[in-house]
């Protein structure tokens, strides 16, 4: 028997943990991604507060309407900025996948076209017996 299938079947457990990796390293680069931008956005937001905080408290009551008016299309802004981030970071990640997964898939369908062409140019000539009873 040929140690050749016992070696690609070897080579094919490798490189399975090896595009498992590889999927696992994308998707925890975008969770980082995710992260920093997270505490970036409760960084700010905890520095606008306490900015809006200090003018809440020196304002005058009437000044107290139009300091809650005006806040109104930043805020819409910023939730707007934000989940383009967002969409950006995923859409990053799904590109990297998808582009990682149809090159894996491009590298099996010539391995197993590579490993069907050697079967049948290794195989035996067996001759066709055909047996009666």
């Amino acid at each position: 028997m040929s140690t050749l299938i016992p070696q690609q079947f070897v080579e094919a457990q490798n490189a399975s943990v090896q595009q498992m990796f590889a999927f696992s390293n994308t998707a925890f680069e975008g969770i980082e991604k995710l992260t920093a931008l997270n505490l970036q956005v409760v960084k700010a937001t905890l520095a606008e507060n306490q900015a809006l905080l200090m003018k809440m408290l020196s304002a005058k009551p009437e000044e107290l309407v139009t300091l809650s008016t005006s806040l109104a299309k930043p805020a819409a802004e910023k939730l707007a900025a934000y989940n383009r981030h967002v969409f950006a970071i995923l859409s990053g990640v799904q590109g990297d996948l998808s582009s990682t997964a149809q090159s894996q898939l491009q590298q099996h369908q010539s391995d197993a076209h590579a490993f069907v062409e050697s079967l049948t140019t290794n195989a035996p000539l067996v001759p066709n017996v055909v047996v009666t009873e």
